[in-house]
């Protein structure tokens, strides 16, 4: 016989759910049976005791097996909801049916049972969340007078939304004065009160329209009066349950932050890190979950909001703006810097909050920068007792966030970074074993180069890399900063040894030691290096491709050691290093290729020659995919968002979490200084690069080693030049370009052979199948390189066959010029010779007519003596002969009587 109630027919329902999960010969059937006599007892008992004493009965099996809750959600929920509905004076029933629906929807341990087990309370949760006005109906009890009523209510809802919670949410929203009931569980009695807080911190993890009515109903003002009325941090889990549902209302939501601001106030917030006098000593575990939500509140202001939010720039710097006006950087140097008692994880949260209030805020940075702790006389500035922390910690953890800082005081801050590296002079080495002792008189530079230099036995390997990765930010896009570091010399570890090195070499003497360890492993400290090497290499790298990022003098000074060149070499064909190592010193490489402004042995087109030669193209451009499949790189490239606080995942703040993570997760875990060398920005920038190295690679193939540009004036004689001249200088310029020539066919012939032996890789490993694509790229660049390529060699002959004619042409000019000078030469000697017989007829002539002259001079004289004899004036006589006579051609003078 079937038992009817109401309108549903219990027992069919029963047998279908049951024939469903168990089979048709279900061994629970009398189970089944006796829950439907229970709900027949309740539904229809004449009798109040024995209605009470069958809901009784009902509640104790329902806790206690997974049949009985799911034979329950099958036929129970209509009844008890009646009972709900109708029977509100009956508080007794009431109370039992809320207590019974709350353990048919609270799982029971299943610790022996098979993972695919059917859970009977989510199915339950499912069936109550679609029941028509099943939620308007419990949020309706939430006004009665009874206590337990309301606190069942709550209960029920809590659990209904830790597995329905999209339903119930929508739900909520939708019934009048939902929100505003719910809100005025905060102000009931404190059992209610807590259980309300955790009620509406589910309610507000995603629902956004739910986290705006909050706020609007006063929830801020309600958050923190419970948070001072329960103790502040030194309070109990209700003050952390306050700071996640104020979390949730914050997370992602500028509006609501903005709301925060101007209502409420920041103060009441930082009141909560502030450590009483008295208890800075003191860290209760509950104390430190406080403490985190509260820094977790303060990270959520400085973030600003969500990246698409238009904006969250202006919040963020707002936000910083405030904070820093209410002096949290104090507290959070008392927290994370001061505090040498407090635990790790909150050093750690305080740490970074200090790097979030500072980045990209000019008044918060130079506060930083001058900041002092400590008592008079033993002061330090505050980011030398950072760097401390980043030197000497043994948490892998505190090291990360202590950098953190240094990355977000160096962002865009240009001042900042030039400040730090002033102080970098060089010391004498340490007088002691312990090289870095408490010394607060050392500056920020003189701790960090100490902290580079290596002592012969490797033990301060870790904080040489260490030393190494803040100096990456120090560095970053900061050209000045780049080249006054390469001046740096670092002084010896020890007074009789040699001078001192330049701190690149010191950088690289680093990272052949950790390289070194990694092949030992038979001591402590390389055990150390050994478990280290995973991330010691890749420090170093880092920085090394921040310096050399548009540094031509430093890719320079890199190159002055062949030694250093032919290293990484090493550790890009190693097999022993890690996918990082060898893709980080591939990048290394091409960075010595784009930023080579070189004109010697060390230029650009000798480095790819060594490339080729020693390790070929086709692995050297592999071991950028190879990288750039790595779990580090692929999570880099994805959105990084830090795991909210909750009750359930606090205390992994303190202790590892469960082994059912994922590996991808276990290695990012494992392994947290590489997903933060492996940051978004980096990656973009190892991407960015790698699109350069490749154009530049093919480039150095596709031209000469020495540009020579072939301009008309070359071709041309120059003035004054001779045809000798000329022509010897034509045949150098041809000479030239032929040796030009046999070069780039010698580099087009192994570019050749490093793209058949890609495609052939390619043919013939199936692994590489899902980079055929990449390589088909590659290939199609490199082919239009070789034809681009061999296009120049046919110019280039056809300018040498030009060439060729035009000396030829120049040629026979020069012998016809040769010819004609000859018959030039004879002319002129014949012309000589005739002159020669003509000076001598001349002379002869000449002679005559001197005789001539002679006998005419003594005849004159004989005619003078004469006159002077008979008495004649003979100068007289003489005066005036010649002015008017002239002398005819051929004739004589004539004597005068």
């Amino acid at each position: 016989m079937d038992f009817k109630l109401g309108s549903i027919n219990l027992k069919g329902v029963a047998q279908g759910v049951g024939g469903f999960v168990f089979g048709n010969e279900s061994p629970n059937s009398n189970e089944d049976s006796y829950m439907e006599r229970l709900l027949d007892r309740i539904s229809n008992g004449v009798l109040a005791d024995d209605r009470r004493a069958a809901m009784a009965e009902l509640q104790s099996l329902v806790a206690e097996t997974n049949s009985a809750q799911l034979a329950f959600g099958a036929m129970g929920f209509p009844v008890l909801m009646t009972i709900l509905k109708e029977e509100r004076d009956d508080v007794e029933m009431v109370r039992g049916a809320l207590e019974t629906m709350v353990g048919a929807l609270t799982p029971l341990s299943s610790a022996h049972g098979p993972k695919n087990e059917v859970q009977p309370a989510l199915l339950n949760s499912d069936l109550l969340s679609r029941e028509p006005d099943s939620i308007s109906l419990l949020l309706s009890l939430l006004s009665e007078d009874d206590f337990y009523v309301r606190y069942y209510t709550l209960q029920l809802l809590t659990v209904l939304s830790t597995h329905s919670s999209n339903r119930l949410q929508e739900a909520i929203l939708t019934i009048p004065r939902g929100i505003t009931c719910l809100m005025d569980m905060l102000m009931d009695r404190e059992v209610i009160r807590n259980e309300a807080l955790l009620l509406l911190t589910y309610l507000t993890r995603e629902a956004e329209e739910i986290q705006k009515f909050l706020v609007f109903e006063g929830a801020f003002e309600k958050i923190f009066s419970i948070i001072k009325e329960e103790g502040v941090s030194e309070g109990g889990v209700v003050v952390q349950d306050c700071l996640e549902l104020l979390n949730n209302l914050l997370r992602n939501n500028a509006s609501n932050q903005i709301l925060l601001k101007e209502t409420v106030g920041f103060e009441s917030l930082i009141s909560i890190l502030k450590l009483r006098k008295g208890s800075a000593y003191s860290f209760t575990q509950q104390k430190t979950f406080n403490l985190l939500c509260a820094l977790e509140t303060i990270e959520l202001l400085l973030m600003g909001g969500p990246e698409t939010e238009p904006g969250k720039e202006a919040n963020r710097l707002s936000n910083q703006t405030v904070l820093s006006q209410k002096k949290i950087l104090d507290h959070l140097l008392m927290l994370g810097v001061e505090s040498k008692w407090a635990p790790i994880p909150l050093r750690c949260s305080a740490l970074r909050g200090i790097g979030n209030l500072v980045i990209k805020h000019r008044q918060n940075l130079d506060l930083l920068a001058n900041k002092v702790l400590g008592d008079d006389p033993h002061t330090e500035p505050a980011l030398n007792s950072i760097l401390r922390i980043v030197l000497q910690t043994s948490d892998v953890e505190e090291f990360l966030a202590a950098e953190y800082v240094f990355k977000c005081f160096c962002e865009k801050n240009a001042d900042g970074q030039v400040m730090l590296v002033s102080t970098m002079t060089s010391q004498p080495p340490p007088t002691t074993n312990s090289a870095h002792d408490e010394d607060v008189n050392m500056s920020f530079g003189s701790m960090l180069l100490r902290g580079l230099i290596l002592t012969d036995t490797g033990g301060d390997l870790e904080t040489c890399c260490r030393a190494a990765s803040v100096l990456s930010h120090v560095l970053k896009d900061n050209m000045q900063c780049k080249e006054r570091v390469l001046r740096i010399e670092l002084a010896p570890p020890a007074p009789n040894l040699s001078s001192s090195q330049s701190l690149m070499h010191g950088i690289v003497k680093c990272l052949a030691l950790a390289s070194s360890m990694m092949n030992k492993g038979s001591n402590d400290h390389e055990q150390r290096a050994l478990e280290g090497d995973k991330y010691f290499q890749p420090i170093i790298l880092r920085l090394l491709i921040i310096w050399f990022a548009d540094c031509p003098s430093a890719v320079q000074a890199f190159l002055d050691s062949q030694d250093h060149l032919y290293y990484v070499l090493e550790l890009v064909s190693s097999q022993s290093a890690s996918v990082c190592v060898r893709g980080l010193a591939a990048v290394l490489l091409g960075e010595c290729v784009i930023y080579n402004d070189s004109d010697d042995a060390r230029d650009a087109f000798t480095v790819v020659d060594t490339i080729s030669q020693k390790i070929g193209l086709t692995t050297y451009f592999l071991r950028f995919e190879e990288m750039q499949k790595s779990i580090f790189f692929i999570s880099a490239m994805s959105p990084q968002h830090r795991k909210p606080l909750t009750r359930s995942n606090t205390s992994t703040m303190i202790e590892i979490g469960e082994e059912d993570q994922n590996k991808a997760i276990d290695q990012k875990r494992d392994q947290p200084v590489l997903a933060s060398i492996f940051s978004g920005h980096f990656v973009n920038f190892v991407k960015k690069l790698e699109l350069e190295i490749r154009e530049s690679i093919v480039d150095v193939f596709s031209h000469p080693k020495t540009k020579a540009s072939v301009a008309p004036a070359e071709l041309q004689q120059k003035e004054g030049e001779s045809d000798v001249d000329y022509i010897k200088r034509l045949k150098s310029f041809v000479e030239k370009q032929s040796h030009e020539m046999q070069d780039l066919l010698a580099r087009n012939a192994t570019l050749a052979e490093s793209l058949a032996k890609t495609g052939g890789a390619a043919a013939s490993n199936s692994d590489q199948k899902m980079a055929e694509g990449h390589e088909r790229v590659q290939s199609e660049a490199l082919r239009r390189a070789l034809q681009e390529a061999t296009q120049r060699i046919e110019i280039l002959e056809a300018e040498k066959a030009k060439i060729e004619n035009e000396a030829s042409m120049y040629r026979n000019k020069a012998g016809k010029l040769e010819s004609d000078l000859e018959s030039l030469s004879v002319a002129y000697n014949s012309l000589e010779q005739a002159s020669e017989e003509r000076q001598k007829e001349s002379d002869v002539e000449l002679n005559d007519l001197l005789v001539c002259l002679g006998q005419e001079q003594s005849k004159v004289e004989k005619l003078s003596a004469r006159l002077a004899e008979l008495g004649e004036d003979v100068d007289s006589l003489l005066d005036g002969i010649g002015d008017d006579t002239e002398l005819q051609d051929g004739g004589e003078v004539e004597d005068e009587d």
